[in-house]
């Protein structure tokens, strides 16, 4: 089922894809400016002032080989270890780095030598920019498909992030599979990429301009669900999406109808097992959203508020990272939810 989702043939798994990928950024592409379409800098919301102002401390030499998109800063990421799948020049890497601070940690994996070669030049400058006395970040060239293989330890991250880079891959199925590895028990994957109203034509598939733009590999937005429950991870949390154009005429006769979405999603390594709704109240101590958490669309945590959340919220809430921030209860009959409301 896995090669009929991602729509690939197992022989491109390390081979034509990879190197058309690799000659795209690494070659043809030198700066954003040299995309056709918004694929991979569309924002997806506002950047929060806390981030503004780490990523103005990032070089600009990074800031201009930046091709990702959407925004992948998840919360409550102090001395956390983080993974970014397809660093590039480094730019979410050194972001991170602040975030996390120097009891943390970010590592970037990539395979394009370019993009690397961009990164672990300034890794000198940053921290020092950062006022680290010993560097916080490591870059490790690598394909997605295989991070144990790049020497990444299993259940060793706590998060994993990803930017406009998984639709990349020709075996989106094994991605997801080995980032599942190397998290710990209560990680996240929360990542950015491009997803398509419905599955790919061959002719779609097969187009070099259109594979580096991030639209030929695009999942339909369902198989993401599909393969994310075989991997083990628990449903798909979406927490942004933004439409994507493409001003490129001879691009777009190529696409036709089919449309294509930046979105983020947000998914969960946790214990298996029935785990029923609960209220939930956030006690406000997550750095940059101590007032309200937006946790995805479909749930925002005001500060000392009793939110009714399902059995997967739930889950997450209780095993993850975000444990010691929450105080759980058990759910309450909707007459006595409405008799605490009218208490406020």
């Amino acid at each position: 089922m896995a090669e009929e989702v991602s729509g690939c043939k197992k022989e491109f798994v390390d081979g034509n894809i990879h190197a058309d990928v690799k000659d795209y950024y690494g070659k043809r592409v030198t700066s954003t400016s040299d995309l056709k379409t918004n694929a991979c800098v569309a924002p997806a919301k506002p950047i929060p002032a806390y981030i503004s102002k780490v990523l103005k401390k990032v070089h600009p030499d990074v800031i201009i080989k930046y091709y990702g998109c959407g925004l992948v800063v998840p919360e409550s990421l102090e001395g956390c270890r983080i993974l970014d799948l397809g660093c590039g020049s480094g730019r979410d890497c050194y972001m991170l780095s602040q975030l996390v601070g120097e009891k943390g940690h970010v590592t970037g994996i990539d395979m394009t030598e370019e993009q690397l070669d961009v990164a672990q030049t300034h890794l000198d400058y940053h921290m020092k920019e950062f006022g680290y006395k010993s560097p916080n970040v490591t870059f490790v060239k690598g394909f997605i498909e295989a991070l144990t293989e790049a020497g990444l330890e299993k259940g060793s991250f706590d998060i994993i992030i990803s930017n406009c880079v998984v639709n990349l891959s020709p075996d989106k199925r094994r991605v997801l599979a080995e980032a599942y590895s190397v998290l710990k028990d209560g990680g996240e994957l929360y990542f950015s990429d491009v997803y398509s109203s419905s599955r790919l034509t061959e002719e779609m598939r097969n187009h070099k301009v259109l594979w580096g733009e991030c639209l030929s590999g695009a999942l339909w937005w369902k198989d993401l669900l599909l393969l994310a429950e075989e991997v083990g991870f628990s449903p798909p949390r979406l927490v942004t999406a933004s439409p994507i154009t493409v001003g490129n005429k001879e691009l777009q006769d190529v696409l036709g109808d089919f449309k294509f979405v930046s979105a983020t999603y947000r998914l969960f390594k946790v214990p298996k097992g029935d785990t029923g709704p609960c209220q939930v109240i956030y006690n406000g101590s997550i750095t940059g959203v101590e007032d309200s958490f937006e946790f995805d669309c479909q749930y925002t945590f005001k500060a000392n508020e009793a939110v009714a959340v399902d059995g997967e919220v739930a889950a997450i809430l209780k095993c993850s990272r975000f444990k010691e921030d929450f105080t759980c209860q058990p759910a309450k009959a909707p007459a006595q939810l409405w008799s605490r409301a009218e208490e406020h």
